[in-house]
Protein backbone atom coordinates (compact mmCIF):
# COMPACT_ATOMS: atom_id res chain seq x y z
CA UNK A 1 0.00 0.00 0.00
CA UNK A 2 1.44 3.35 -1.04
CA UNK A 3 0.36 6.17 1.28
CA UNK A 4 -1.18 9.31 -0.19
CA UNK A 5 -2.88 12.45 1.04
CA UNK A 6 -6.57 13.04 0.40
CA UNK A 7 -8.41 16.34 0.01
CA UNK A 8 -12.09 16.84 -0.67
CA UNK A 9 -12.57 19.85 -2.94
CA UNK A 10 -15.29 22.36 -2.12
CA UNK A 11 -15.01 24.36 -5.36
CA UNK A 12 -13.40 23.97 -8.76
CA UNK A 13 -10.89 26.79 -8.31
CA UNK A 14 -9.65 25.30 -5.04
CA UNK A 15 -9.27 21.87 -6.64
CA UNK A 16 -7.20 23.35 -9.47
CA UNK A 17 -4.99 25.24 -7.02
CA UNK A 18 -4.34 22.12 -4.95
CA UNK A 19 -3.37 19.91 -7.89
CA UNK A 20 -1.36 22.55 -9.74
CA UNK A 21 0.65 23.39 -6.63
CA UNK A 22 1.77 19.86 -5.85
CA UNK A 23 3.64 17.60 -8.28
CA UNK A 24 2.24 14.10 -8.08
CA UNK A 25 -1.29 15.27 -7.29
CA UNK A 26 -4.30 14.22 -9.34
CA UNK A 27 -8.06 14.60 -9.43
CA UNK A 28 -10.42 11.84 -8.28
CA UNK A 29 -13.98 11.69 -9.63
CA UNK A 30 -15.79 8.38 -10.14
CA UNK A 31 -12.52 6.48 -9.77
CA UNK A 32 -13.47 3.65 -12.12
CA UNK A 33 -10.11 3.92 -13.92
CA UNK A 34 -7.85 5.55 -11.33
CA UNK A 35 -8.63 3.10 -8.54
CA UNK A 36 -7.75 0.20 -10.83
CA UNK A 37 -4.41 1.84 -11.53
CA UNK A 38 -3.74 2.34 -7.84
CA UNK A 39 -4.36 -1.37 -7.27
CA UNK A 40 -2.18 -2.43 -10.19
CA UNK A 41 0.69 -0.16 -9.20
CA UNK A 42 0.52 1.80 -12.45
CA UNK A 43 0.29 5.10 -10.60
CA UNK A 44 1.08 6.29 -7.09
CA UNK A 45 -0.11 9.89 -6.64
CA UNK A 46 0.98 11.79 -3.56
CA UNK A 47 -2.33 13.62 -3.28
CA UNK A 48 -5.85 12.79 -4.44
CA UNK A 49 -8.16 15.78 -4.75
CA UNK A 50 -11.73 14.48 -4.68
CA UNK A 51 -13.91 16.48 -7.08
CA UNK A 52 -16.85 14.06 -7.06
CA UNK A 53 -18.94 16.39 -4.86
CA UNK A 54 -18.52 19.50 -6.99
CA UNK A 55 -21.79 20.74 -8.52
CA UNK A 56 -20.80 19.86 -12.10
CA UNK A 57 -23.81 17.63 -12.56
CA UNK A 58 -26.25 19.45 -14.83
CA UNK A 59 -27.18 19.05 -18.49
CA UNK A 60 -28.32 22.41 -19.83
CA UNK A 61 -29.56 23.56 -23.21
CA UNK A 62 -28.21 26.84 -24.54
CA UNK A 63 -30.19 29.30 -26.65
CA UNK A 64 -28.68 27.96 -29.87
CA UNK A 65 -29.63 24.37 -29.02
CA UNK A 66 -26.19 23.29 -27.82
CA UNK A 67 -25.99 21.01 -24.79
CA UNK A 68 -23.58 21.75 -21.95
CA UNK A 69 -22.87 18.64 -19.88
CA UNK A 70 -21.24 18.96 -16.47
CA UNK A 71 -18.06 16.95 -15.99
CA UNK A 72 -19.56 15.05 -13.04
CA UNK A 73 -22.66 13.90 -14.91
CA UNK A 74 -22.73 10.12 -14.60
CA UNK A 75 -22.55 8.11 -17.79
CA UNK A 76 -25.87 6.40 -17.01
CA UNK A 77 -27.64 9.75 -16.59
CA UNK A 78 -26.11 11.14 -19.77
CA UNK A 79 -27.13 8.11 -21.84
CA UNK A 80 -30.71 8.31 -20.55
CA UNK A 81 -31.22 12.07 -20.87
CA UNK A 82 -34.16 12.83 -23.21
CA UNK A 83 -32.31 15.52 -25.19
CA UNK A 84 -29.29 13.27 -25.70
CA UNK A 85 -31.44 10.35 -26.81
CA UNK A 86 -33.50 12.43 -29.22
CA UNK A 87 -30.81 14.71 -30.68
CA UNK A 88 -27.62 12.68 -30.36
CA UNK A 89 -28.49 8.96 -30.36
CA UNK A 90 -24.89 8.23 -31.36
CA UNK A 91 -23.77 9.42 -27.93
CA UNK A 92 -26.42 7.51 -26.01
CA UNK A 93 -25.62 4.30 -27.91
CA UNK A 94 -21.89 4.74 -27.39
CA UNK A 95 -22.34 5.14 -23.64
CA UNK A 96 -24.63 2.13 -23.37
CA UNK A 97 -22.13 -0.03 -25.24
CA UNK A 98 -19.21 1.09 -23.12
CA UNK A 99 -19.54 -0.62 -19.76
CA UNK A 100 -21.78 -2.41 -17.30
CA UNK A 101 -24.69 -0.63 -15.67
CA UNK A 102 -22.79 -0.54 -12.38
CA UNK A 103 -19.85 1.28 -13.96
CA UNK A 104 -22.09 3.70 -15.86
CA UNK A 105 -23.75 4.63 -12.58
CA UNK A 106 -20.38 5.68 -11.16
CA UNK A 107 -18.25 6.85 -14.12
CA UNK A 108 -18.31 10.56 -14.93
CA UNK A 109 -18.26 12.44 -18.23
CA UNK A 110 -14.92 14.10 -17.53
CA UNK A 111 -13.36 10.92 -16.22
CA UNK A 112 -14.52 8.93 -19.21
CA UNK A 113 -12.60 11.26 -21.51
CA UNK A 114 -9.46 10.98 -19.40
CA UNK A 115 -9.37 7.21 -18.96
CA UNK A 116 -6.11 5.62 -20.02
CA UNK A 117 -5.43 2.77 -22.41
CA UNK A 118 -6.33 -0.80 -21.54
CA UNK A 119 -3.23 -2.14 -23.34
CA UNK A 120 -2.27 -5.33 -21.50
CA UNK A 121 1.37 -4.26 -21.40
CA UNK A 122 0.53 -0.86 -19.94
CA UNK A 123 -1.43 -2.59 -17.19
CA UNK A 124 1.30 -5.16 -16.46
CA UNK A 125 3.99 -3.40 -14.42
CA UNK A 126 6.41 -6.28 -15.02
CA UNK A 127 6.71 -5.39 -18.72
CA UNK A 128 8.38 -2.40 -20.41
CA UNK A 129 5.95 0.31 -21.51
CA UNK A 130 6.82 3.77 -22.77
CA UNK A 131 3.43 5.10 -21.74
CA UNK A 132 3.93 3.96 -18.16
CA UNK A 133 7.72 4.43 -17.92
CA UNK A 134 9.02 6.72 -20.70
CA UNK A 135 12.04 5.31 -22.49
CA UNK A 136 11.58 1.73 -21.28
CA UNK A 137 10.32 0.38 -24.61
CA UNK A 138 7.03 -0.88 -26.06
CA UNK A 139 6.32 -4.52 -25.31
CA UNK A 140 3.31 -4.56 -27.63
CA UNK A 141 5.50 -4.15 -30.71
CA UNK A 142 6.36 -7.74 -31.54
CA UNK A 143 3.92 -8.95 -28.90
CA UNK A 144 0.19 -9.60 -28.74
CA UNK A 145 -1.32 -6.86 -30.90
CA UNK A 146 -4.92 -7.85 -31.60
CA UNK A 147 -6.26 -4.88 -29.64
CA UNK A 148 -3.74 -2.34 -30.90
CA UNK A 149 -3.57 0.58 -33.33
CA UNK A 150 -3.68 0.55 -37.11
CA UNK A 151 -3.68 4.35 -37.52
CA UNK A 152 -1.48 7.08 -36.08
CA UNK A 153 0.84 4.82 -34.07
CA UNK A 154 4.57 5.34 -33.60
CA UNK A 155 7.65 3.25 -32.86
CA UNK A 156 7.18 4.23 -29.22
CA UNK A 157 3.55 3.18 -28.69
CA UNK A 158 0.79 1.28 -30.50
CA UNK A 159 -1.87 1.45 -27.77
CA UNK A 160 -5.44 2.57 -28.45
CA UNK A 161 -7.78 4.86 -26.54
CA UNK A 162 -10.55 2.86 -24.83
CA UNK A 163 -13.45 5.32 -24.58
CA UNK A 164 -16.65 4.79 -26.60
CA UNK A 165 -18.08 8.10 -25.43
CA UNK A 166 -15.06 10.03 -26.68
CA UNK A 167 -15.47 8.58 -30.18
CA UNK A 168 -19.07 9.82 -30.33
CA UNK A 169 -18.12 13.24 -28.97
CA UNK A 170 -15.33 13.57 -31.54
CA UNK A 171 -17.82 12.92 -34.34
CA UNK A 172 -20.18 15.51 -32.85
CA UNK A 173 -17.55 18.28 -32.84
CA UNK A 174 -17.90 18.49 -29.06
CA UNK A 175 -15.82 20.95 -27.05
CA UNK A 176 -14.12 20.37 -23.69
CA UNK A 177 -14.36 23.24 -21.21
CA UNK A 178 -11.72 23.31 -18.50
CA UNK A 179 -10.38 25.43 -15.67
CA UNK A 180 -6.66 25.87 -15.16
CA UNK A 181 -4.37 27.96 -12.96
CA UNK A 182 -4.60 30.77 -15.54
CA UNK A 183 -8.38 30.62 -15.82
CA UNK A 184 -10.93 28.90 -18.07
CA UNK A 185 -10.17 27.47 -21.49
CA UNK A 186 -11.50 25.10 -24.10
CA UNK A 187 -10.35 22.54 -26.66
CA UNK A 188 -12.25 20.29 -29.03
CA UNK A 189 -12.54 16.62 -28.14
CA UNK A 190 -10.67 15.83 -31.35
CA UNK A 191 -7.76 18.03 -30.24
CA UNK A 192 -7.88 16.91 -26.59
CA UNK A 193 -6.19 13.55 -27.09
CA UNK A 194 -2.70 13.17 -28.55
CA UNK A 195 -1.16 10.70 -30.94
CA UNK A 196 1.80 8.97 -29.28
CA UNK A 197 4.71 10.37 -31.29
CA UNK A 198 7.80 10.23 -29.09
CA UNK A 199 5.90 11.10 -25.88
CA UNK A 200 3.15 8.46 -25.46
CA UNK A 201 3.01 9.09 -21.72
CA UNK A 202 1.13 12.33 -22.50
CA UNK A 203 -2.45 11.26 -23.17
CA UNK A 204 -3.93 14.75 -23.66
CA UNK A 205 -2.94 18.36 -24.28
CA UNK A 206 -4.09 19.36 -20.78
CA UNK A 207 -1.41 20.29 -18.27
CA UNK A 208 -1.45 19.06 -14.64
CA UNK A 209 -3.95 21.08 -12.68
CA UNK A 210 -6.33 21.57 -15.61
CA UNK A 211 -9.77 20.41 -14.53
CA UNK A 212 -12.44 19.50 -17.07
CA UNK A 213 -15.64 21.26 -16.00
CA UNK A 214 -18.04 20.54 -18.87
CA UNK A 215 -18.54 19.27 -22.40
CA UNK A 216 -20.39 21.35 -24.99
CA UNK A 217 -22.11 19.64 -27.93
CA UNK A 218 -23.31 21.88 -30.78
CA UNK A 219 -26.92 21.55 -31.85
CA UNK A 220 -27.43 18.97 -34.60
CA UNK A 221 -27.97 20.17 -38.15
CA UNK A 222 -31.55 19.91 -39.46
CA UNK A 223 -32.18 16.41 -40.74
CA UNK A 224 -29.11 14.91 -39.06
CA UNK A 225 -29.14 11.18 -38.29
CA UNK A 226 -26.53 9.43 -36.20
CA UNK A 227 -25.55 5.97 -35.02
CA UNK A 228 -22.82 4.07 -33.19
CA UNK A 229 -21.49 0.65 -34.09
CA UNK A 230 -19.01 -1.48 -32.18
CA UNK A 231 -17.24 -4.76 -32.88
CA UNK A 232 -15.84 -6.57 -29.84
CA UNK A 233 -14.79 -10.01 -28.70
CA UNK A 234 -17.93 -10.56 -26.65
CA UNK A 235 -21.35 -8.97 -26.77
CA UNK A 236 -21.15 -6.97 -23.55
CA UNK A 237 -18.70 -5.04 -21.38
CA UNK A 238 -15.75 -5.37 -23.78
CA UNK A 239 -13.56 -2.70 -25.33
CA UNK A 240 -13.84 -2.09 -29.04
CA UNK A 241 -11.80 -3.92 -31.61
CA UNK A 242 -13.26 -1.31 -33.97
CA UNK A 243 -16.06 1.16 -33.36
CA UNK A 244 -17.65 3.92 -35.42
CA UNK A 245 -19.62 7.04 -34.62
CA UNK A 246 -21.35 8.54 -37.64
CA UNK A 247 -23.70 11.43 -38.31
CA UNK A 248 -25.02 12.38 -41.76
CA UNK A 249 -27.37 14.83 -43.42
CA UNK A 250 -28.76 13.77 -46.81
CA UNK A 251 -30.62 16.17 -49.12
CA UNK A 252 -32.21 14.89 -52.33
CA UNK A 253 -30.02 11.81 -52.33
CA UNK A 254 -26.80 13.79 -51.87
CA UNK A 255 -24.70 13.79 -48.70
CA UNK A 256 -24.76 17.38 -47.48
CA UNK A 257 -22.85 16.66 -44.29
CA UNK A 258 -20.94 13.73 -42.82
CA UNK A 259 -19.01 13.36 -39.59
CA UNK A 260 -17.25 10.09 -38.76
CA UNK A 261 -14.95 8.95 -35.98
CA UNK A 262 -13.38 5.55 -35.42
CA UNK A 263 -12.54 3.91 -32.10
CA UNK A 264 -10.26 1.00 -31.26
CA UNK A 265 -7.87 1.90 -34.09
CA UNK A 266 -5.64 4.69 -32.73
CA UNK A 267 -4.13 6.32 -29.67
CA UNK A 268 -7.06 8.76 -29.75
CA UNK A 269 -10.58 8.83 -31.21
CA UNK A 270 -9.79 8.93 -34.93
CA UNK A 271 -11.76 11.54 -36.84
CA UNK A 272 -12.11 10.22 -40.40
CA UNK A 273 -11.55 13.48 -42.28
CA UNK A 274 -10.46 11.80 -45.52
CA UNK A 275 -13.67 9.78 -45.62
CA UNK A 276 -15.76 12.85 -44.81
CA UNK A 277 -14.19 14.74 -47.70
CA UNK A 278 -15.15 11.98 -50.14
CA UNK A 279 -18.71 11.87 -48.80
CA UNK A 280 -19.55 15.58 -48.84
CA UNK A 281 -21.52 16.48 -51.93
CA UNK A 282 -21.49 12.92 -53.26
CA UNK A 283 -24.49 10.69 -53.95
CA UNK A 284 -25.56 8.53 -51.02
CA UNK A 285 -24.65 5.20 -52.62
CA UNK A 286 -22.71 2.14 -51.59
CA UNK A 287 -20.09 3.03 -54.16
CA UNK A 288 -19.55 6.40 -52.48
CA UNK A 289 -19.40 4.81 -49.04
CA UNK A 290 -16.85 2.26 -50.24
CA UNK A 291 -14.68 4.98 -51.76
CA UNK A 292 -14.84 6.97 -48.52
CA UNK A 293 -13.82 3.98 -46.41
CA UNK A 294 -10.96 3.17 -48.75
CA UNK A 295 -9.73 6.76 -48.68
CA UNK A 296 -9.49 6.64 -44.89
CA UNK A 297 -8.08 3.15 -44.51
CA UNK A 298 -5.47 3.40 -47.25
CA UNK A 299 -3.41 5.10 -44.55
CA UNK A 300 -3.75 2.21 -42.08
CA UNK A 301 -0.58 0.48 -40.97
CA UNK A 302 -1.72 -2.72 -39.23
CA UNK A 303 0.55 -4.86 -37.11
CA UNK A 304 1.09 -8.55 -37.61
CA UNK A 305 -1.74 -9.51 -35.28
CA UNK A 306 -4.43 -6.97 -36.15
CA UNK A 307 -4.66 -6.71 -39.94
CA UNK A 308 -8.27 -7.89 -39.61
CA UNK A 309 -9.16 -4.43 -38.27
CA UNK A 310 -8.83 -2.88 -41.72
CA UNK A 311 -11.61 -4.88 -43.44
CA UNK A 312 -13.62 -4.75 -40.21
CA UNK A 313 -13.48 -0.96 -40.17
CA UNK A 314 -14.26 -0.78 -43.90
CA UNK A 315 -17.33 -3.00 -43.55
CA UNK A 316 -18.51 -1.10 -40.50
CA UNK A 317 -18.24 2.29 -42.21
CA UNK A 318 -20.16 1.12 -45.28
CA UNK A 319 -22.89 -0.57 -43.22
CA UNK A 320 -23.36 2.42 -40.90
CA UNK A 321 -23.61 4.85 -43.80
CA UNK A 322 -26.13 2.60 -45.55
CA UNK A 323 -28.14 2.51 -42.32
CA UNK A 324 -28.17 6.29 -41.97
CA UNK A 325 -28.94 7.13 -45.58
CA UNK A 326 -31.30 4.32 -46.59
CA UNK A 327 -34.94 4.88 -47.41
CA UNK A 328 -35.99 3.47 -44.03
CA UNK A 329 -33.56 5.66 -42.09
Amino acid sequence: MNPFDYERATDAAGAVTSVAARPGATFLAGGTNLVDHLKLGITSPELLVDISHLPLTTIEEEADGALVIGANVRNADLAAHPLVRSRHPVLSRALLSGASGQLRNLATTGGNLLQRTRCVYFQDVTTPCNKRVPGSGCSAIGGHTEQHAILGASEHCVAVHPSDMAVALAALDAEVLFLGPDGPGSVTVEELHRLPGDAPEQDTVLDPGHLITAIRIPAPAPGARSTYRKARERSSFAFALVSLAAETVVEDGVIARARLALGGVAHKPWRAHRAEEVLRGAPATTETFTAAAEAELDHARPLEGNAFKVPMARTMMIAALEELTGEDA
